[in-house]
């Protein structure tokens, strides 16, 4: 989240002139502007932001991997499948880091955990627009498609505006930065709820065939070992025959 860059000591802390003098002064300061994490800082909220982000964390893994397994069981298997099964479960252990050390108190793992959770959240979202219009085949896959496409594209543009704004020597444009990380939130949440076209279709077969995909490097070793077995055979029925 961009919102948790170094903090501008140089500027004044008082900048809206509607608190006034006799109003709350901390609503006033560069440390109380609406970011998400900000407003996940101080317990009880922090508690609450933890947890949900450590659920989260734990939905996007399960999320990924349902994903990674419809797209085998209906396309094979693929190296954009596998990108997007990545960059899920990176930005999984992102948002763990995220939500279990506020950037208060934690400020350096904070920041990291932020680095590694957003930009692997955006390619997420891009890999599974793609992966989208490969596997569509109806007009509604196609219009599903569309959706994802316009959902990606406006995480992209608040992301980076999020943290263009939040660089520059503005509060008004902080403010704005911190509206747009909110926009990219929500945003990414939608996305994640347009699953339901697909996972409506999920059965037991598509864990099989998962189960399947993972078994495929050993099955292939023992279908080598047995193709090359007759082989050996001839070869030694040859040498007796001679």
């Amino acid at each position: 989240m961009w919102g948790w860059a170094t903090r501008w000591t140089h500027l004044p802390r008082i900048y809206n002139q509607s608190c006034g003098l006799d109003g709350p002064i901390s609503c006033c300061t560069l440390d109380h502007i609406p970011l998400v994490s900000k407003c996940g800082t101080f317990p009880p909220e922090s508690c609450f932001f933890s947890l949900i982000c450590s659920l989260g964390s734990f939905m996007v893994m399960l999320v990924g991997l349902l994903r990674y397994a419809h797209v085998i069981e209906c396309c094979g298997p693929s190296l954009l499948n596998t990108l997007g099964l990545a960059a899920g479960w990176i930005c999984a252990a992102g948002l763990t880091m995220v939500g279990n050390f506020q950037v208060d108190y934690a400020k350096v793992l904070h920041y990291i955990g932020a680095g590694v959770a957003f930009p692997t959240s955006m390619l997420f979202v891009f890999l599974q627009s793609v992966l989208t219009y490969r596997m569509a085949k109806t007009r509604g896959h196609y219009w599903t498609g569309h959706l994802r496409s316009i959902l990606s594209a406006l995480a992209f543009i608040t992301l980076v505006f999020s943290g263009v704004f939040f660089v520059q020597e503005s509060f008004v444009l902080q403010h704005v930065a911190a509206l747009c990380e909110w926009i990219f939130i929500i945003n990414v949440l939608v996305f994640y709820g347009t699953f339901t076209f697909e996972f409506g279709a999920i059965s037991t077969d598509t864990f099989l065939v998962l189960l399947k995909a993972s078994q495929a490097p050993k099955s292939y070793k023992s279908d080598s070992s047995t193709a090359s077995t007759p082989h050996g055979h001839s070869h030694s029925e040859g040498l007796a025959m001679v």
